[in-house]
């Protein structure tokens, strides 16, 4: 993260912990705030015995949460099945259950038990010994793989349960982006006696979490304004992606650093950058209001 990113965003950021098997997420959330100092919060529950990629939003970041909930997520499971089964009817059967299906939440859950549809993205079978089968799976957000393992199980013939289970992914975050939460002590304790680099090398790029919704980058001299929540014109875009009316959007200063997200207003075609008309209104504001100077003046009465 550069200079002026840091200042940007001052007290804010992602933590990303490689959960251990035990705590819940709520527990693991508190110790990251309690060593931070600052609030914080969690995007997608892991069950207490379930291990791995588990993102902290601490400081302003944690109004990004609707965005990163919504992150596909990548696992490997161990699933035992409760009878023999050859493995080619295994992966026939992976197969079948990779693209949309149906769920209904565990009767453990915390949310409502209705049913609902997700999308497996992709089902990897990787190893398989004896009734043990070991299986990569990307999934939508929201996606119960105890669920899937039952029901994959139910299709053999023979039942399963999900054995163990491990997040490999949130997103664009993945295990190489994790950290401790002991590593994440000792970066902590040298912050207090003066040495943030490590704390620093730790928090992970704003910019990345929303690396996946359509962007829009605006000129220096708009900026402030949206800091201040003022809607964004087409005069102060000097470029986008694709997007539609009522989509998500993320918008980035020309030095690629992550200003706010909102609501667009018209689709990307409608609108040339440079030309009059509103475009997008923000909701979540992440830079602080003075970190560019301002662009516009008030009107004169």
């Amino acid at each position: 993260m550069t200079g002026e990113e840091q200042r940007a965003h001052a007290g804010s950021g992602i933590i990303a912990i490689d959960k251990p098997r035990g705590p819940t997420s709520h527990q693991v959330t508190a110790w990251v705030g309690e060593m931070l100092g600052v609030r914080v919060g969690h995007s997608g529950t892991l069950d207490p015995q379930v291990s791995g990629v588990l993102l902290v939003m601490y400081g302003n970041t944690v109004r990004l949460a609707p965005i990163l909930l919504k992150h596909d997520k990548e696992y490997i499971c161990l699933m035992r099945l409760h009878g023999d089964v050859p493995r080619e009817a295994v992966e026939a059967v992976a197969r079948e259950f990779t693209g949309r299906i149906y769920q209904r939440p565990p009767r453990r859950s915390a949310v409502k038990r209705s049913l609902r549809i997700r999308r497996v993205y992709e089902l990897e079978i990787l190893d398989m010994e004896g009734r043990l089968v070991l299986f990569r799976v990307r999934c939508e957000a929201g996606t119960y793989i105890r669920s899937l393992c039952s029901h994959m199980g139910l299709a053999l013939g023979v039942g399963a349960q999900m054995q163990e289970l491990r997040r490999t992914r949130s997103g664009p975050f993945d295990e190489k982006s994790t950290c401790t939460l002991h590593e994440l002590r000792d970066a902590c304790k040298l912050a207090r006696a003066g040495d943030d680099a490590p704390l620093r090398r730790l928090s992970l790029p704003l910019e990345e979490a929303v690396a996946d919704v359509p962007r829009i980058t605006v000129r220096d001299t708009a900026v402030d304004a949206l800091c201040r929540g003022a809607s964004l014109a087409g005069v102060g875009v000097t470029g986008s992606s694709t997007f539609s009316a009522g989509e998500t959007v993320a918008v980035f200063t020309r030095k690629e650093e992550l200003v706010c997200t909102g609501k667009a207003l018209v689709n990307s075609s409608s609108f040339r950058p440079g030309e009059p008309g509103l475009v997008m209104a923000p909701h979540t504001v992440l830079m602080k209001p003075g970190t560019y100077e301002k662009g516009w003046k008030k009107a004169r009465r």
